[in-house]
């Protein structure tokens, strides 16, 4: 699941309970264990994609 935080940023959430943090060696939800599907990763990567030709230069980018 794919939704959009409060600075326009996509990010991924777990189809099954909706966590947002995922161990990202095992592609796996730290909250219910349950696996990314590979869909879910290219959907992400697309929006990303769509985000970074949509962001704006004028904004402040967190050093981290």
């Amino acid at each position: 699941m794919i939704f959009t935080n409060p600075s326009g940023a996509p990010e991924l959430a777990c189809d099954e309970c909706g966590c947002r943090w995922f161990d990202r060696q095992a592609n796996r939800c730290y909250e219910c264990g349950a696996p990314v599907p590979e869909a879910s990763l290219d959907e992400f990567r697309a929006a990303l994609e769509r985000f970074a030709g949509h962001a704006r230069p004028d904004l402040p980018r967190s050093g981290a």
